[in-house]
Order: structure tokens, then sequence, then C-alpha cells
């Protein structure tokens, strides 16, 4: 720590407050509006030149985002106008370790000042070390963008052979042989096993540990802590699905030996009634214009939230091909497609705990020079 140096914010970057945009004065373009939660849309005109930083100043306070082009920087942020010799990408991960919540200064709605975080004391590292530390951690996070951005193209390329092969060139009024015209309905079950408990702990999913087609975590709790909805058995293959609002994506596929789960009376469990592998079913469920409609017909609902039933998703019609042409298609894009995605995300996983774990001990000295190259290299 004999290089680092105690200082405050003010004295190595200064903060400034973003600037009003009302939504009828944005002119569609190529800059970036960033809001306190990211960007929020693109305008014709800038603010902020990159590379700089932005956090939330108003609702939404803190949640560092770092910007590599120029963008218009909106009223409920506050960004980075300077850099006083310090780089900006090591602040931006130095602004991840703090936290900005203590800061508040509004009382019905979050607040930040700026002149409140200026006075903020640090120790900050010589330029190269910074330099260093923003290297390693954002090769972290550039492998993690890679994998997003692959498994988007994974699940764009899967929707767009869809379109390719069960759209266009097919006429409704006169399907190939062997295709037809079924719902959902006849296709899955809604399955409500109650789980036996024969073991004192397991892992309990709730609606919201669920979330676009992933698990997210794994962890073990006490049979005797457990909520009163913690009821239902799943299987390997099943397909889970929240009653409540389908636009919130609470989905996933269980693509893992599940004996140890128990599950919220709120998801709803389906299962194929048929040999048609049910990633081609959970396909179908987690298309845009399906859940588009899902919500719709929640919203339309009398209740507390807007929920949904098996009635409705029973109800859903698609077109079924014959046995042959649906195989190709589960078999040569589907499972692919879904392995690759899975695959990427448990890197995904890894880095971002290895990124989580890395990240204060770097910024805070804890990692000594040496093993800062140790890791470089890792990497």
């Amino acid at each position: 720590m004999e290089e680092w140096k105690d200082c405050s914010l003010g004295d190595i970057i200064t903060f400034q407050r973003g600037h009003d945009l009302p939504m009828t004065n944005v002119v569609h373009g190529e800059f970036p509006i960033a809001g306190s939660n990211g960007i929020i849309g693109y305008h014709d005109k800038y603010t902020t030149k990159a590379p700089s930083i932005t956090i939330g100043r108003s609702g939404t306070i803190g949640n560092p985002k770092y910007y590599d082009k120029d963008f218009w920087a909106h009223n409920t942020t506050l960004y980075v106008k300077e850099f006083k010799g310090v780089d900006p990408k090591y602040i931006y991960y130095l602004f991840k370790t703090i936290d900005f919540t203590i800061h508040n200064s509004g009382s019905a709605v979050p607040t930040l000042n700026r002149n409140y975080l200026h006075p903020i004391e640090v120790k900050i590292p010589p330029l190269y070390k910074q330099l260093q530390i923003a290297k390693i951690l954002g090769a972290i996070d550039d492998k993690i963008d890679l994998n997003l951005q692959m498994n988007n193209n994974l699940e764009l390329m899967a929707q767009s052979q869809f379109k390719h092969d069960f759209v266009d060139g097919i006429d409704p009024d006169n399907l190939p042989k062997g295709w037809k015209h079924t719902y959902l309905g006849d296709c899955i079950n809604t399955i409500s096993k109650t789980h036996k408990f024969p073991k004192s702990n397991v892992i309990f999913l709730n609606t919201s540990d669920i979330l676009d087609g992933f698990v997210l975590h794994s962890n073990y709790s006490e049979v005797e802590s457990l909520p009163g909805q913690a009821k239902k058995s799943i299987q390997k293959f099943d397909i889970l699905y929240s009653e409540i609002r389908p636009m919130n994506k609470r989905f996933a596929y269980v693509n893992f030996n599940a004996d140890d789960y128990v599950v919220s009376t709120k998801l709803m469990v389906l299962r194929p009634k048929t040999d048609i592998d049910s990633i081609f079913f959970y396909f179908i469920l987690t298309r845009p214009w399906i859940i588009s409609e899902l919500q719709n017909q929640a919203e339309a609902r009398s209740g507390t939230f807007p929920q949904i039933t098996f009635d409705q998703i029973k109800e859903i019609s698609f077109l079924l091909p014959d046995r042959k042409f649906l195989n190709d298609f589960i078999e040569k894009v589907l499972i692919p497609n879904y392995e690759l995605i899975y695959s990427n995300s448990n890197e995904i996983k890894y880095l971002t705990s290895l990124r989580d774990y890395l990240l204060p001990k770097l910024v805070s000295g804890e990692i000594t020079t040496s093993e800062i190259a140790i890791i470089e290299q890792a990497l």
C-alpha cells in the first residue's frame, strides 16, 4: 500500500448533474441517452464526451455505468465531467465499491447531491497500477459481454429458423402432409405433484428465483424454514412458468437433475403429454408474441396481480409439423443452440463470481503487484 495515496473523490474527478431532456424533445439519433439505470433511448445530440461514467442521481441512486462513446447524460444522473490524472475505467470500478446510497440527500425520492460526494475519502494507486487493475476487470467484463451477445445471437438464430421453417412459405390453408394446427393443451399438461421431502434440506424456487430461462440459485434450505407455498416437485426437462405477470419472464427450463428441488405453487410445472422433446414447447412458450398475448390476458383478469392459469396456456395455437421435420428442427437447431446458451451462461456465472471476488480486493490494494501480474497472465 506504500504507493497508494489518500485523497477525496473531488481530488480525482468532478461530478456534474445531468441535463433535462423531455421525451417530446428527443430526436432519434446515434447518441445514447444515459438514465439512472442505463440507456433509456437515443438522441441526435450529446452532452458528454467519452469516456465517462454516470451514477444514478434521482430515484435509483448509485449504479455506475461506463460509456465509451459520446452520450446525453439525463438529469436523473450525475456524470464525471473531468478526470484529474486518473484512468476512467479504473474509476468506474472504484465507483462499484462505493455505497452511494448512504449519501442520499432526498426524502420521499432518493437523491444524490454531487457536493456530498466530492468529499468521500478513497485510496488511489499510481496510474500504472490503475491501468493494470482496469485491464484485468475489463477483460472479465468483456468475456461476460461476449457470452451474453453469443446467447442473444443463438436465440435470434433459432427464432429466425423457426420463422423460416414454420411460417414463411407455409400456406395455412394447404398444409404439407402430416402437418396440423393444434393447441398446447393437446401437447402438454400442468403437473402438481406434492414433494415428499425425503431429506431435511431442499432447494426452494419461488417465482423470483427463475428468470428468462434460468434458475438463479441452487442454495439449500431447511425444510422447517420453507414458506407454505413450497409444495411442488419437479423433474429434469420440466418447464417452469410463473402465473404472475408473464412479461417479467419468470420462466425456466429444467436441464438438470431436480430431485432436491421444490417449487412454489405460483409456478406452473409443465410437462409434455407425448414423446416430443419439451425444449420445443419451452421455445413456443417463450416467443415474444406468446408472452405478449399471455400478459394481455393476465391484465384483463380481475384480481390483485395480473395473473394467468393453465387455461390460457392450453388455448395457445400453433402449427405442428410432421414428426421428421419437427425432430430435425429440435435436434439440429434447438438442442445445440440451448446447450451452447446454457454452457455460456454457466461461464457467465463463474466469471461474474470471479469479478465480484477480485473487484474489492484489487481496488483496495489487498492484492499485490506480483499477484496482479499472475492474474493478468491467467486471463
